[in-house]
């Protein structure tokens, strides 16, 4: 029986809109949404009751071509003209546009000397733009008792800003004179490592780590990986980190071994490796014999911590 709190099935058919006609005519037939569900199943078209449901109240919009072929059954289920209900759904609308990467610098303009990155990088073929952008970037940097850099570990929320994505380079410039051939890369969470190119005369190392899963445009992923560093000739004073492309927040931690503490801290930003630094601030030990600095909504630039042992 008609539903009466509903118009004539005749003028919703006729004036739509999609949403009010299936619900007035499911109304009309009489017929409860797994009754609906069951005769097109019986007719090899399968839609759960909650599609079914999200359909005739309007909240999601038959598009894909296994949508618009249940909703020509279900003209027949519902003993309906035929192309009554799929002539409301109008033309396919437009897919989403996919969302826009931030900008980008080319990785030349923030690592010495630029041509060292650019070989390097075209032994890793691929797209300029990595496809990804950092939601939230946290790394921790340890110097050992001999006040050099010993360890590096960081973890990302990445987000995808187009389909495919299913790598990520990670580049690391140890100190000047490191053997960057006894360099170890860790992958440890949510990807394994791919290839792995080496200038030990400019201490640069590129990994390629491999994703466990192929993100499309908007997904998120968390990454995890780090490095061991090899020693130095001479003690650390400061770590750097680059950023080609603009990251909703970095944090950075640095930690130094209790026998080895430096006399000063300091955070800062700089443009380019040749510039100064534009911004500068200094911090202080906490108790546990480390510094960090907590950056949000980075441009493309530079950001670091030095210290001073003397």
């Amino acid at each position: 029986m008609q539903r009466t709190d509903q118009p004539d099935l005749v003028t919703a058919l006729r004036t739509g809109p999609f949403d009010l006609a299936l619900r007035t005519a499911i109304a009309a037939r009489g017929l409860a949404l797994h009754r609906v569900r069951d005769h097109l199943a019986h007719r090899g078209v399968h839609i759960g009751v909650t599609s079914l449901s999200y359909w005739q109240q309007g909240h999601r919009r038959p598009e894909r071509p296994e949508s618009l072929r249940a909703v020509r059954e279900l003209e027949r289920v519902l003993e309906l003209p035929e192309h009554s209900l799929t002539r409301l759904l109008g033309p396919r609308r437009a897919a989403p546009a996919e969302p826009a990467g931030p900008p980008v610098r080319p990785y030349r303009d923030l690592i010495t000397p630029p041509t060292a990155v650019d070989e390097l990088l075209a032994e890793l073929a691929g797209p300029r733009d990595s496809g990804l952008h950092t939601i939230t970037h946290i790394e921790r940097i340890r110097i050992g008792a001999d006040r050099r850099l010993q360890r590096r570990d960081s973890q990302h929320a990445l987000r995808a800003h187009r389909d495919g994505v299913d790598r990520y380079l990670a580049i690391h410039q140890g100190d000047p004179g490191s053997d960057i051939t006894r360099v170890g890369v860790r992958a440890e969470e949510n990807c394994r490592p791919g290839r792995v190119r080496r200038d030990q005369a400019h201490d640069l190392l590129i990994a390629e780590l491999l994703l466990d899963r192929r993100l499309r445009a908007g997904d998120t992923h968390l990454l995890g990986y780090g490095f061991d560093d090899a020693p130095a000739p001479e003690p650390s004073s400061e770590y750097l980190r680059g950023f080609h492309a603009g990251a909703g927040q970095y944090v950075l931690q640095i930690t130094f071994h209790p026998a080895a503490l430096p006399v000063r801290c300091h955070r800062f930003a700089r443009r380019s490796p040749a510039e100064k630094p534009h911004e500068s601030e200094e911090l202080t030990l906490d108790g546990h014999h480390g510094v960090h600095l907590v950056a949000t909504a980075v441009r493309p630039c530079i950001l670091g911590i030095g210290w001073d042992w003397e």
